[in-house]
């Protein structure tokens, strides 16, 4: 069990965690999400144009994630957790292989590709699994309100909705830990300016020394190097150097 005066570490994850699983995203560096263009699967246009190509994409990226597994990375920051440290990840990714590793406080920016919810309504949200024995989201499956379902996950041109939320957990860190992502995409790019001044951060990525904004130690490795050898650390001083 977490102690709630213990320093608290809030980790902002992105797609670098997840790809050690095996899970790609568009930003793997050729502007395509599976072989497919962005505008044709994740945009409030796609879904309007072709929703049987959408709920297609979405249904094999989570059957993908079934398959995944979660990495040291996402091992250590549960094992973290489970040592007593307050641990609070806000992760950028719809996987969900954080809670899968044992994380018990996940806050998922840009949804969960686990849930299905109201095209019309997004508080109405539903595991995948109880909307049809399937697994899958299929066209004529309705939400409460008799609404289309679609995958619970914020497409390019919506809001984050749980943004501000994000916001409060970044403001009570004591210290941070950045893992496989930048911070390019908005609003999450924002997210590090929430912080207070004096809490320490961390970037890991293998690329880090060139990544890192002032105030950030770099540990250029891969996460799953990398976050396990930092929460070695941590668990042997019994808390966040700075």
């Amino acid at each position: 069990m977490s102690d709630d005066t213990q320093p608290h570490l809030v980790v902002l994850t992105g797609a670098g965690i997840s790809a050690e699983s095996g899970l790609r995203t568009f930003r793997d560096g050729d502007g395509l999400w599976e072989n497919h263009r962005v505008e044709d699967v994740a945009t409030p246009e796609a879904w309007a144009r072709d929703p049987e190509t959408v709920l297609r994409f979405y249904d094999e990226r989570r059957e993908q994630t079934r398959r995944a597994r979660p990495n040291a990375a996402h091992l250590a920051l549960a094992e973290l957790e489970a040592a007593g440290f307050r641990v609070s990840v806000v992760t950028q990714n719809i996987d969900d292989l954080h809670e899968r590793a044992g994380s018990r406080h996940v806050l998922h920016l840009h949804g969960e590709i686990r849930l299905a919810r109201s095209s019309v309504d997004a508080n109405l949200r539903y595991p995948v699994e109880e909307v049809s024995a399937r697994g899958t989201i299929a066209i004529g499956d309705l939400c409460d309100k008799g609404s289309q379902l679609r995958p619970d996950v914020v497409w390019f041109g919506e809001a984050v909705p749980r943004y501000a939320e994000a916001c409060d957990i970044v403001q009570e860190a004591d210290a941070l830990l950045v893992v496989g992502t930048s911070l390019a995409v908005m609003p999450a790019a924002l997210l590090l300016e929430q912080a207070p001044l004096e809490a320490p951060c961390w970037l890991v990525d293998p690329h880090a020394r060139d990544l890192v904004p002032p105030g950030v130690s770099p540990v250029a490795e891969p996460a799953s190097r990398g976050v396990p050898a930092l929460v070695a650390r941590w668990r042997e001083q019994g808390g966040f150097d700075g």
